[in-house]
């Protein structure tokens, strides 16, 4: 295999000459802003050398993959009686849509969709405000990456709060059920402010290392969740972290990973590299198009899809 520093640099090169390059997310102002011609990548080994190509030192609103990070820290709070609330499986449907709320009685398919993570702020939000909550997820992040510039964009979270109809649907249709516990209001103040988390690919890539570490953070050598959990986490990304894009993006990529509407995408290679990518321009599906383009050129030229023999 070549070098990992002249793969990740080829990569960018041929990202900065496609022309395709997909559409922003202009429904939330400060994203619709952003140049489409971006476009970063990080890649952090199991040595833990970093390699850089393009904006990768661009902060940029990580959106829908701090997920993972509420996730986590749900997990922590709540172990396995967060599966009571929220499934595990893909849901076939757009990250937004209320369709199999009313089915399934209010419990969202995965925690990766919008009514999913809603859930996943309530559980978090417990007995405390939505600050604290916030002021949390940031400390937890910045811990993981090892990096304090990592911060949360107040203008972007405002352009969501104004903007977020669907997101409030969301919120009051599972609190009709009975599986949203705390106001609508403040849980989505946590949920808005999660999804302002800004940083840069190269510390998105740091944050992710538990991840590829079997849910150790190796600067620390501390657990940040036991094994098992890491797996699960991973495996979630790999079925749902793409919402109804997540067949394709396992047929051709083949890693853990989960997506934004900021461009930016979390990919998890297990044992071998955390990985981020981003490029603002969306395809349809609401996912980074180059993002997983360079995703797919990596695979195959690392032979890192854990899908390889």
């Amino acid at each position: 295999m070549p070098n990992l520093s002249t793969i990740v640099a080829e990569i960018a090169a041929e990202m900065a000459d496609a022309p395709d390059r997909g559409a922003v997310a202009d429904y939330i102002a400060p994203l619709g802003a952003v140049d489409p011609r971006k476009f970063g990548i990080a890649v952090i080994d199991a040595d833990g050398v970093c390699h850089g190509a393009g904006d990768a030192e661009e902060a940029f609103s990580v959106q829908s993959v701090a997920k993972v990070f509420g996730l986590t820290l749900a997990l922590g709070a709540g172990g396995d009686s967060v599966w009571k609330r929220v499934g595990r499986e893909p849901s076939g449907t757009a990250f937004n849509s209320i369709v199999q709320l009313e089915t399934e009685r209010g419990i969202p398919r995965n925690p990766f969709l919008n009514a999913g993570a809603i859930v996943i702020s309530d559980i978090l939000l417990g007995n405390r405000q939505p600050a604290e909550v916030i002021a949390e997820l940031l400390r937890f992040v910045r811990a993981l990456a090892g990096e304090d510039g990592i911060f949360i964009d107040n203008a972007v979270a405002a352009a969501e709060e104004a903007t977020g109809y669907r997101n409030k649907a969301l919120a009051n249709y599972m609190r009709a059920f009975g599986n949203l516990h705390h106001d609508v209001d403040r849980v989505l103040g946590v949920y808005f402010h999660q999804c302002a988390l800004a940083m840069s690919c190269r510390q998105l890539a740091l944050a992710g290392r538990y991840l590829m570490r079997s849910g150790r953070n190796p600067s620390t050598g501390h657990s940040v969740v036991s094994p098992q959990r890491a797996r699960r986490i991973n495996a979630l990304m790999l079925t749902c972290g793409h919402y109804d894009g997540s067949g394709e993006f396992a047929f051709r990529v083949g890693l853990p990973a989960k997506s934004g509407v900021g461009g930016g995408i979390l990919a998890v290679a297990p044992g071998k590299a955390s990985i981020a990518v981003w490029s603002p321009g969306l395809n349809d599906r609401g996912n980074s198009q180059l993002g997983t383009l360079a995703l797919e050129r990596l695979v195959q030229r690392t032979g890192w899809s854990v899908f390889e023999g």
